[in-house]
């Protein structure tokens, strides 16, 4: 496989692992749970955030280990990153939260295809995804003047997100897609998604001058 293609196939991988992270840690609280929903969550969001801190550590220099669209279209807005190249990595990424849907749902036993009956709407939902993507792309731009610490920080803020927020914090356009293909605890009905992404990606544009402004290099 040519060398150019290894960030791609990162991006794929990680995504796909994140997705099996989430849906299937998911499926396996919901089981275990006895039906407290609350306990379900909090297994939910550990395995998501440590998941998230192994999956950063090891692709990160692969590829930036984006695993998710809105921080693809984060870097390309501060011209980090080409255009071209940004569209390849948020195909990777989709194809990637799909496929792991789709491994999860295997590995479960259940029906590999499904479509989520989960409803998550109205306008508080909206504003909790744009919260959760502006606060995961500030965690972001802020984590790349601490050495190092963007893994844990990012895992840790998904953890919490999970819990501040009214919509459990997908912040990622990629995971919505993709938790739409999965009738389970972390689903999300398809008519869902349209307001979730939309939120996700105005947070984004959002983010873009704001936190620019906020970590903008001092004058000499």
């Amino acid at each position: 496989m040519p060398d150019n293609l290894r960030p791609l196939a990162s991006e794929a991988l990680g995504t796909a692992f994140l997705l099996m992270a989430v849906v299937g840690s998911g499926i396996m609280a919901e089981r275990l749970a006895g039906g407290n929903v609350a306990l379900a969550l909090l297994c939910n969001a550990l395995a998501t955030g440590a998941a998230l801190v192994a999956l950063i550590s090891i692709f990160g220099p692969l590829s930036g280990a984006h695993f998710n669209p809105a921080v693809t279209l984060y870097f390309t807005l501060r011209r980090e990153m080409p255009p071209g190249r940004a569209l390849a990595y948020m195909a990777a990424q989709v194809t990637g939260a799909i496929l792991g849907v789709l491994a999860t749902h295997v590995m479960f036993a259940l029906p590999l295809f499904e479509v989520s009956q989960k409803l998550r709407d109205g306008p508080p939902q909206g504003l909790a995804e744009f919260i959760a993507t502006f606060g995961l792309l500030a965690v972001i731009a802020g984590s790349r003047h601490a050495k190092g610490a963007t893994p844990m920080l990012v895992g840790l803020y998904i953890t919490a997100a999970y819990w501040f927020t009214a919509s459990t914090s997908f912040a990622n356009p990629a995971v919505t897609l993709a938790r739409a293909l999965s009738d389970t605890f972390a689903g999300i009905a398809p008519s869902s998604v349209p307001a979730f992404v939309v939120a996700q990606l105005v947070a984004t544009l959002l983010a873009w001058p704001v936190l620019g402004w906020l970590w903008r290099p001092p004058s000499p």
